[in-house]
């Protein structure tokens, strides 16, 4: 089973004339590129085409205030996608995956960043609710695929668009194996064999069962205690 492409996306970030005319003032946006605000997003007057931004553009936005520090938001395929609020059931689970994946940090094995980017390439810079990437310092810039071991999206209300979008993305730029925890269906879902049309192999682990990361076997996780009932 494999998983397919889509550029379907949940809500964009929108603007308003203020942040607009910002981005002129911070060289985000010039003259000669011809964009306009149009009902908060922009559009190419020459060719209709929406405004793409790249990571440098995205964390330019974030220095001069644009972006709030707080903002709930990551940069897919160049749009600047809002991200759903973390609700109680969404943050146990995060928390009990984390607590179940520390083991490999003190060991020194891997390191476990928590709702942090990583950088897959200039268009893309996700925010995985989990990833496990190579033991090292990341002071001057975020991990990269390479780096990656495991990532764990954690779904409640966006498993669907995690399915369609975030896997194909992670499957394209080879990120070895990715779990998405659905809260609701209480089960995670384990996809690994990248290929760049998605994941080769998809299995799906239930409350009485055990996972175990390829990269770290003899580490093994109960779904039941990272599943809510």
């Amino acid at each position: 089973m494999a998983t397919t492409t889509t550029t379907e996306l949940p809500e964009r970030r929108r603007f308003n004339v203020d942040e607009y005319y910002a981005m002129g003032e911070a060289g985000i946006l010039t003259e000669r590129d011809g964009i306009e605000l149009l009902d908060g997003e922009l559009f190419c007057k020459y060719d209709g085409r929406r405004r793409r931004f790249t990571v440098g553009e995205y964390y330019r936005m974030a220095e001069v205030g644009i972006l709030a520090p707080d903002e709930r938001v990551e940069l897919l395929a160049g749009e600047i996608i809002k991200m759903a609020a973390v609700g109680s059931r969404h943050a146990f689970c995060v928390d009990e995956f984390t607590e179940k994946l520390m083991p490999l940090a003190i060991s020194g094995r891997a390191r476990i960043r928590t709702q942090n980017p990583i950088q897959l390439d200039e268009d893309n810079h996700p925010q995985p609710d989990i990833a496990v990437v190579a033991r090292m310092d990341y002071l001057e810039a975020h991990p990269l695929p390479e780096d990656v071991m495991l990532l764990i999206e954690v779904a409640d209300t966006s498993a669907g668009f995690d399915r369609r979008h975030k896997l194909p993305m992670y499957a394209l730029h080879g990120i070895p194996e990715v779990w998405l925890g659905d809260i609701n269906a209480r089960t995670v879902e384990v996809y690994d064999q990248p290929m760049a049309a998605g994941y080769g192999r998809v299995r799906v682990f239930d409350a009485g069962e055990m996972l175990s990361l390829a990269a770290f076997p003899d580490l093994e996780i109960p779904v039941g205690d990272v599943m809510p009932e």
